[in-house]
C-alpha cells in the first residue's frame, strides 16, 4: 500500500483484484458536489490499472490532484506502456486528467462511447488514437482480462459506459453505484457506516435517472458473475455487492412506478444546464413524479417528440442559439414546441452557457401555447443574494441549486395534486376520524447548512431514548428542509408555547415560493451550531441527525440532543387536536 499526503488531498493505491490496482484520490474535506450541497463525509476519485498482457486505464481524476494523481500513476507503471485509456464518462471529476495522461502516454488509444470521444476531441484540443465502443464490443487485454462494455447513457452523463473485466468479474461503472464516502478502507466493509451517504447520492444523481438504471441493471444480468463494482466515487462494493446492488433496483422500480412524469431538457457541458437539470429533476423526484433527463443534443428528434407526448410537464433549460451545438438544440427545441399540449406544466430555468435563449421570452412562447407556468423562469444574471453570487463566481451556489430543487418540487406537487385529494378520499371515514385523534405537540423544526436556510411546521414529534437524549420526526420527503436534515446535519426544535402559539403557527402554515426566506418577519436567535432559534418559542432543543428511516412518503429522522433551554418554566406546550389523519 501506498500513501501521499499534502494537507488535506490524499492519494491512496492498493491491489483490489488480479493485476487490478485501485487509484484513489481522497478528497476529505469536500462539503458540497455539484447538487449534493450536504456532503459529510467528503469524496473520492477512483482510477483502476489493470496489467494483462496489455495495459489499460479505466479513469482518471480530477485536475485538483494533478500532482499528485500522476505521480502515483507513474510510481506503478511507466504511461509509455498504457495501450488503453478507458473513459467511463467525461464529466470532468473523473477526466480532469485525460490531456495530462495523454500527455506522457500519447501512444494509447482512448477507448469510450462514440459520444464521449466527441466531447473529449473538445476538452482535449488534440488528437488521439480513439476508439468507439457499444454495448456488447470487447477488447482483449490478454491473461485472461478480456474488457466487455456495457452502454448505461444517463448514470448520470449522457456519455457514461459500464467496463466488465472478464478475468476479474470486477464491474467498472464510474458514478452509478457510487458514494460521496472518503475514508481510506477500499471495500464496503462497515455497511451501517456508509449506507446514508449510498442512498443521499443515489436521490440526487440516481433517482432521476431511474429508469436509465433499470435498463443499466438487465443490461448487467447476461455477464456472468460480478465479483466486485469498482465505482468512480467512495468504496468499492463486494462484501455487501448483492444487498447494494438490489437497492437500486428497488429504490428504481419504486421510482419508475410513477405514473405521472416530467420531461427535464437539458444540454450537456453547456453552462451550468446539466448540474441544475440534476438539482430540478430531483426536486420533481421527491413528490414520487418520475423524471426523464433528456440531451437536447444527443437525443433523436424523433425520441424528444414522443417523450414530449407522453410528459405531463416540461421543463427547458434555455438552448443555445450560438456556438457548435446551436443548429442541434435549436432544432429539439421546435419539436418540443411543436408537440406540447395545453396544461401541461412547464418551467424554463437559464443554463447561463454564454449563448442562452433568452428566458422569459422562452417562457411566454411556452405559456400562449396554452401551458401552465409551474415556477418562474430560473434566472442568474440581475438577480441578487446567491444568484448573484453564481454569476460573478461563474459556479452554482447551493441557494441557487435548493431554489431549482424547490421549484421542482413545486411543479411535482402542481401535477400531483388531483391523486393527492384522490388518496385522502379513498380512506374509510371512520378510520380517516379514528387516525385524527391522535394527538401531537405544536413544534417548528429549523434548520440551516452555511448560507441556506429552513423551517416547517411539525407535529409528528416524540421523545425516542433516554441515553443519549434523542427525539423523532417525521418528514415529509417533499418538504424543503428535508434536504437539510441528512445524517450529521443540524437542526433545531422550538416548542410552541400554549396560548401564543398562533403567530408563528400561520407563518410557518403558509406556502412558500421557491428560495423565499422562511424567516421574513420572525425574530430569531443563532444556537451554539448556527442553527436559526425562534425568539418567540416557549423552548427548544439543538439536535444532531444520526439516522433516519424511511417510512412510505415520509423520512423518520432521529436527532440527538446536544443542548436545549426553556424560556418560560410554568409555560405549556400547544397541542395540536386534528380531525382527521390522512392529511395535514
Amino acid at each position: 500500500m501506498q500513501q501521499t499526503i499534502q494537507k488535506r488531498l490524499t492519494v491512496q493505491s492498493g491491489a483490489v483484484a488480479p493485476e487490478t490496482v485501485a487509484m484513489r484520490c481522497l478528497d476529505w474535506d469536500r462539503d458540497r458536489f455539484d447538487i449534493e450541497f450536504g456532503l459529510q463525509n467528503g469524496t473520492t476519485y477512483n482510477s483502476y490499472l489493470i496489467e494483462g498482457e496489455q495495459v489499460a486505464l479505466v479513469d482518471t481524476s480530477h485536475e485538483k490532484f494533478r500532482s499528485l494523481y500522476l505521480d502515483l500513476l507513474k510510481g506503478h507503471i511507466d504511461p509509455k506502456r498504457i495501450d488503453y485509456l478507458v473513459i467511463s464518462h467525461t464529466e470532468p471529476d473523473h477526466s480532469g486528467l485525460v490531456a495530462d495522461v495523454l500527455a506522457l502516454a500519447p501512444q494509447a488509444t482512448v477507448v469510450a462511447s462514440r459520444m464521449a470521444l466527441q466531447f473529449l476531441a473538445n476538452m482535449v484540443h488534440r488528437r488521439f488514437p480513439q476508439r468507439a465502443v457499444k454495448s456488447g464490443d470487447t477488447l482483449d487485454l490478454g491473461g485472461g482480462h478480456v474488457l466487455e462494455f456495457v452502454s448505461a447513457p444517463n448514470l448520470h452523463w449522457p456519455d457514461t459506459m459500464f467496463t466488465f473485466d472478464r478475468g476479474t468479474g470486477v464491474l467498472y461503472t464510474c458514478d452509478a453505484f457510487g458514494m460521496h464516502y472518503c475514508n481510506e478502507r477500499m471495500f464496503d466493509e462497515d455497511l451501517s457506516a456508509i449506507e446514508p451517504d449510498y442512498r443521499f447520492y443515489y436521490e440526487c444523481l440516481m433517482a432521476p435517472n431511474a429508469r436509465s438504471v433499470l435498463t443499466a441493471l438487465k443490461r448487467m444480468e447476461p455477464l456472468g458473475e460480478i465479483t466486485a463494482i469498482a465505482t468512480g466515487h467512495g468504496p468499492m462494493l463486494k462484501l455487501h455487492l448483492g444487498e447494494l446492488v438490489d437497492r437500486y433496483r428497488r429504490w428504481s422500480q419504486e421510482q419508475s412506478e410513477a405514473t405521472t412524469s416530467v420531461a427535464v431538457f437539458y444540454v450537456s457541458d453547456y453552462g451550468y444546464s446539466d448540474r441544475l437539470s440534476q438539482a430540478i429533476a430531483q426536486g420533481i423526484t421527491k413528490s414520487h413524479v418520475a423524471t426523464e433527463l433528456v440531451d437536447l443534443r444527443a437525443t433523436p428528434l424523433a425520441e424528444i417528440q414522443e417523450i414530449v407526448r407522453q410528459s405531463a410537464g416540461v421543463v427547458i433549460g434555455t438552448p443555445p442559439t450560438a456556438g457548435p451545438a446551436a443548429q442541434a438544440t435549436q432544432a429539439a427545441l421546435g419539436v418540443i414546441l411543436a408537440n406540447v399540449k395545453e396544461k401541461q406544466a412547464f418551467g424554463i430555468y437559464e443554463a447561463c452557457g454564454g449563448f442562452d435563449e433568452p428566458a422569459f421570452p422562452l417562457s411566454s412562447r411556452f405559456a400562449d401555447l396554452g401551458l401552465v407556468r409551474a415556477f418562474a423562469p430560473i434566472r442568474i444574471p440581475g438577480r441578487e443574494g446567491a444568484l448573484a453570487e453564481a454569476e460573478a463566481t461563474g459556479t452554482p451556489t447551493p441557494a441557487l441549486y435548493k431554489l431549482c430543487e424547490e421549484s421542482g418540487t413545486d411543479l411535482a406537487q402542481w401535477l400531483t395534486r388531483d391523486r393527492t385529494v384522490q388518496q385522502m378520499k379513498a380512506v374509510a371515514v371512520g378510520l380517516d376520524k379514528a387516525m385524527g385523534r391522535l394527538s401531537g405537540g405544536l413544534y417548528v423544526l429549523t434548520a440551516a447548512k452555511g448560507e441556506l436556510k429552513g423551517a416547517m411546521l411539525a407535529s409528528w414529534v416524540n421523545q425516542a431514548s433516554f441515553a443519549p437524549l434523542g427525539v423523532t420526526i417525521a418528514v415529509a420527503k417533499d418538504r424543503a428542509i428535508e434536504a437539510l436534515m441528512q445524517v450529521g446535519d443540524l437542526f433545531a426544535l422550538n416548542v410552541l408555547e400554549e396560548g401564543k402559539y398562533a403567530p408563528l403557527m400561520r407563518h410557518f402554515l403558509k406556502r412558500f415560493a421557491p428560495g423565499e426566506d422562511r424567516f421574513v418577519g420572525v425574530e430569531t436567535l443563532t444556537g451554539t451550531g448556527g442553527t436559526p432559534i425562534l425568539a418567540d418559542a416557549l423552548a427548544y432543543m439543538e439536535c444532531r441527525v444520526a439516522s433516519r428511516m424511511e417510512c412510505s412518503d415520509h423520512w423518520l429522522v432521529y436527532g440527538v440532543v446536544e443542548d436545549g433551554r426553556v424560556s418560560n418554566l410554568e409555560g405549556l406546550t400547544a397541542v395540536h387536536h386534528r380531525k382527521v389523519g390522512n392529511h395535514y
